[in-house]
This record gives C-alpha cells, sequence and structure tokens, in this order.
C-alpha cells in the first residue's frame, strides 16, 4: 500500500494538532531523578589494545563503566549515556500505537572502536526478544537512527522488517521518497536493512533536538525538529521463517561508542495516525 505524503509544512501542523490533543494524556517515561522503570544491558566490551570485542558480554543491570546515569546539564536532568560500552538502556514496559517525543544532544566524548567515527546512537522501538539479538547489543526492532547527519534514517534490526517507498541511490543505499518504489528492508533482504532518511532535520553538534514518533498498526512516521523523515510501512518480524506483525514491543536506547544527552522522554497512545496521511 502507498501511502499519500502531504507538505511538511502541512503535516508538521497536523501533527502538533495531534501532539495537543493528546496533551493532556503525556507519560514521562523518565522521571527526572533516577533510572526507575528502564532495564540497562551492555554487551562485550572493546579492548582498543587489541582492537578485539570481549567475548562475554557485561549484561543486563551491570554497568561497572557508569555508562547510563541521570546528570545535570543546561538546568534540567537528562539520562547521560557515555557510550563506552555498546549496548542500551530500555523501558521495563512494552508500548503499542504510541506517540513518543523526547530530545537529545550530543556530547564530546567517542570512544573506541568509533572514536574517530560520526556519533551514534538510536532509539529502538517494537524491541522485543532477548538483548544483545542485534551484533550482541540489542534487541530486535526497528530502529531509529540518531547519528550525526542521519537521524531519521531506519535500521531493521534483529529479524525485523519492514516497507518503505525509496529511491535507489546506488547499489547499497536506498533514500526515503514518498513518491518512489516500494521496498523490503531486513537484515536478509537484497535490499539491505537501511533505508536514509529524505531530508536533514538535525541542529549542530552540542544543541539539542526534538524527536517525534508515531506509531500505529505497523505504519511509523520519523520526525526531527518539525523535518518529516520518512514514513515506514507494515513492520514484521521473521519468527521460524514466518513473518508476523512487529507493533509492539519495548523503547531502547543505544549507546553506540558516543557521549549523548536525552531528556523529556514521554509518550502518549494514539488511536490514529495524523488525518489526511
Amino acid at each position: 500500500m502507498i501511502y499519500k505524503i502531504i507538505p511538511a509544512f502541512t503535516l508538521l501542523a497536523l501533527l502538533c494538532s495531534c501532539a495537543t490533543k493528546h496533551s493532556e494524556k503525556w507519560e514521562s517515561l523518565f522521571n527526572g531523578n533516577d533510572l526507575k522503570g528502564w532495564d540497562t544491558y551492555l554487551g562485550p566490551a572493546y579492548d582498543s589494545v587489541t582492537q578485539k570485542w570481549n567475548q562475554e558480554p557485561i549484561g543486563l543491570n551491570a554497568d561497572p563503566a557508569k555508562v547510563f546515569t541521570v546528570v545535570n546539564t543546561d538546568g534540567e536532568n537528562a539520562i547521560r549515556i557515555s557510550g563506552e560500552n555498546f549496548g542500551g538502556i530500555s523501558t521495563t514496559r512494552e508500548f503499542e500505537n504510541f506517540h513518543l517525543q523526547l530530545q537529545f544532544k550530543w556530547g564530546a566524548l567517542k570512544w573506541f572502536p568509533r572514536k574517530t567515527g560520526k556519533r551514534d546512537s538510536g532509539i529502538m522501538y517494537y524491541a522485543t526478544g532477548p538483548h544483545g539479538a542485534d551484533g550482541g547489543f540489542w534487541m530486535r526492532s526497528q530502529e531509529f537512527q540518531i547519528e550525526e547527519g542521519d537521524c531519521g534514517d531506519c535500521w531493521a534490526c534483529a529479524g525485523a522488517i519492514y516497507d518503505a517507498t525509496a529511491n535507489k541511490k546506488d547499489s547499497d543505499n536506498y533514500v526515503y521518497d514518498k513518491t518512489g518504489a516500494l521496498y523490503t528492508f531486513s537484515t536478509i533482504s537484497p535490499d539491505g536493512r537501511r533505508c536514509i532518511k529524505s531530508s536533514d532535520g538535525e541542529k549542530p553538534s552540542g544543541e539539542w533536538n526534538t524527536i517525534d514518533l508515531w506509531c500505529f498498526g505497523g505504519t511509523s512516521i520519523h520526525s526531527v525538529n518539525g523535518v518529516v523523515n520518512m514514513v515506514l510501512q507494515n513492520s514484521r518480524q521473521s519468527d521460524n521463517g514466518n513473518e508476523i506483525p512487529l507493533t509492539k514491543g519495548k523503547i531502547q536506547i543505544q549507546s553506540e561508542g558516543a557521549e549523548v544527552f536525552y531528556r523529556n522522554v514521554r509518550i502518549t497512545p494514539i488511536t490514529k495516525l495524523p488525518d489526511n496521511l
């Protein structure tokens, strides 16, 4: 099914209207004081001397290096993710049919093996199954990419599958386009598992960015600072060779080699996507 997309500025007005309608139902996922309601998971540590990953994961709710903490920055408490070890912090609860909103900004620190690369993190949604299923670090999920210059991209992780309209940029890359052909993205798809955002809304490093994610009935919308990046369709997963819906799960925020701060993490249930989509 191909979805008709209206101009970004009109869509933004509709989305803001939708958010206002549900504003009385917003629930904070971060209480501003501690990490209650969240689990941490860290995969194998990286040895910068041998340039190899350790064999065993650090594990669930074990964080000796204090990768995940609550700090005060810019006069407000935020979740600080140091990025020193790869892994994630995930809600203990699952969600479906929701609007998730949060703010993030990059810190200064970067770590091996991404010390010279782009700063990287991500919002994993519909996260389900065992920790570490994706690369030894993250859960099966759809990923709203948070990476310098790439915020709004989508990755299918550890058996997740989605469809999106796109144009083929080159042999390995597809860029979201509302008028493009419909492609399927997954770890086993010949088209790969990444769809690149259509437009860039990210602010310069060190400034706060607002992320909005709408998910309803297998369709999701990625938006960065009011710029709609893409629409995903038919979220599903491979289960013993069978495709079943992937429309409910936890929210997991990545630690992936870069210091990053998250604040004002909140969610509200929705009964439909914004009108005129």
